[in-house]
Parts: C-alpha cells; sequence; structure tokens
C-alpha cells in the first residue's frame, strides 16, 4: 500500500485550506455509469457514526492514514468506480488526488450515531445537496433506519424526503439505504433483514420526495438470499447491495461473496457499494478482496 504522508496532508489543510477546493473543481469527472452499466463502490461512511469497529477490532478504523492506504489501494484496482464517505474523508483523497476520473458519492446524514439514544432521529449533519453540486461530485447517500415504535424515525422520514427533492431538483443522484429496524432487549439497534422487511422498507423509500426520477436504492441481502428475486421486485427503481457487516473469517467473506453474487444478476441490481469487508478483509489482502468483488459484477 502507497505510504500516505499525514504531515503533508495537516500542512496543505492548515496553511491552503482553498487547496480542498480547488482540487475539487480540477478534479476530473466521468459518468455514473460506465460501458458496463454496474457500480462498483467502496464506502467508508462509517467513522462519521462513530462506528469504527471491525470484526473483533472496535478501534479498526481509527486510524486515518491506515484507512487512507487503504482506500487509494481499492480506488487504484480495475474496474473500481468510485467511493463513498464523508466530507473529511473526501478532503483527504481530493488532496491526495484519488479521486480523479472516480465517482464521487457524498454521504448525507450521520446524526444518527451508533449505539446513542437518539440514534433514529438522524439528521442531516454530512453533506448536503448544494455541497454535493458545489464540490462537483457525482452523488448523494443516506441512511434511512424506520422503527415504528420510534418517533425520531418521523423525522428521518420527512428529511429524507426533502433530500430527495433537493438532490433531485439539481439532477443528482441519491442512493437511499433504508431498512426496518427496531431495538433489542439490550436496547441496542438492529436492522430486520426478512423478506417481508425489506420489502416493506423499499416500499416506503420509493415513494418519497416529489420525484423519483434521480433516486437509486442501497438494499441488504435478506436472511435467506433465495428471497431476493421477489424482495427486488417491490421497485423499478435502480439498486446497488450494500456490503453490510462480514464476520471475522475468511468463510464468512466467503459466504458474503456468494450471497451477491445471486442478487447481482437480478434485473434492477446494477452494482455493488461495499466498505470494511473490502478494506479490512480477514486475510488482510485488499488487493484481492476488491478483485474478487468486482469479478462478481
Amino acid at each position: 500500500m502507497t505510504n500516505v504522508d499525514v504531515a503533508e496532508l495537516v500542512r496543505l489543510r492548515s496553511q491552503h485550506p482553498e487547496a480542498i477546493a480547488e482540487a475539487a473543481a480540477r478534479r476530473p469527472r466521468r459518468p455514473l455509469l460506465g460501458d458496463s452499466g454496474r457500480l462498483m463502490i467502496v464506502a467508508a461512511d462509517h467513522p462519521a457514526r462513530g462506528a469504527l469497529g471491525v470484526g473483533g477490532d472496535r478501534l479498526a478504523m481509527a486510524n486515518r492514514a491506515g484507512l487512507l492506504e487503504r482506500l487509494c489501494l481499492a480506488l487504484s484496482r480495475p474496474g473500481v468506480d468510485g467511493v463513498l464517505a464523508t466530507a473529511d474523508i473526501l478532503d483527504d483523497l481530493l488532496l491526495l488526488g484519488a479521486l480523479d476520473g472516480k465517482v464521487v458519492m457524498g454521504s448525507m446524514n450521520r446524526g444518527g450515531l451508533q449505539g446513542a439514544v437518539f440514534e433514529l432521529d438522524d439528521r442531516f449533519t454530512g453533506h448536503r445537496a448544494e455541497d454535493i453540486e458545489r464540490l462537483n461530485f457525482d452523488a448523494g447517500k443516506l441512511l434511512l433506519r424506520i422503527d415504528y415504535d420510534d418517533p425520531g424515525s418521523l423525522t428521518t422520514l420527512e428529511t429524507t424526503a426533502r433530500a430527495v427533492d433537493d438532490m433531485a431538483a439539481r439532477g443528482l443522484p441519491l442512493f437511499v439505504e433504508p431498512f426496518i429496524s427496531r431495538r433489542g432487549p439490550d436496547g441496542r439497534l438492529g436492522n430486520d433483514l426478512s423478506a417481508e422487511a425489506v420489502t416493506r422498507s423499499i416500499a416506503i423509500a420509493s415513494g418519497l420526495g416529489g420525484t423519483s426520477a434521480y433516486t437509486w436504492l442501497k438494499v441488504p441481502v435478506t436472511d435467506n438470499p433465495d428471497d431476493m428475486a421477489q424482495v427486488m421486485e417491490t421497485s423499478t427503481l435502480p439498486a446497488v447491495l450494500l456490503g453490510g457487516e462480514v464476520g471475522g473469517s475468511v468463510e464468512e467473506q466467503d459466504g458474503a461473496y456468494e450471497k451477491w453474487r445471486g442478487a447481482l444478476q437480478l434485473p434492477t441490481v446494477r452494482g455493488l457499494v461495499v466498505g470494511r469487508s473490502l478494506l479490512y478483509p480477514a486475510d488482510g489482502n485488499v488487493a484481492a478482496a476488491v478483485d474478487t468483488a468486482v469479478g462478481l459484477l
């Protein structure tokens, strides 16, 4: 992996903060979809929720230089189209020149911090539509977790609808990641990946805002992958699969690949957005993990 010069990044940030906007302005862009009509996006927006763990390491993503090195390696691999991240990480990648010719997706709502009592009042504390437009980025992404027992979900639903409108008004794609969620006896929030719950979440997300013209879905593979064909009949919106949390063993990683492989054959599924399982694979080989995921497309 290429070593990231943290001292140089800090020097630019402290002495030339305008360098970030300048790098964004001159960044060569590309269409959202290439000739293949498929998308392979690497995700790194977890830290802004305080979600730093991978497997048994609760602070795996806390080393920013290490994360940036893994991202730069992933983005350099053939078939990787781009990255999804928050402003701090995208600013670093702009300064490193790693986003040229890549799809750049800004993460919009990060207010629902992992483990917080307000986790479902998921306010838009990240990129706004105007930021994504100003920085010449290519798309936005938001997380929509719906708990029928938590009034915070209503705030998230309403602000999600307005984000759909704001992005559509600018002709910018917005990837909506919906879940039906609930708290367990220990108070921890979990996502329901049953076929019925995922179907319901897709139906709700598809109808938000005044137009769905620029809305994409970012969906999980259901507990039973055989249910995915019926689940994905719920909407005609284009969709990508999310990677989700993968266990710490090579066997669990291989199992995730197989789940993605089958779902990628469905007509509305256009690609993958995967984060920790590719950046921090069980065997430590980032390039091989990324290449395997690209091969599934």
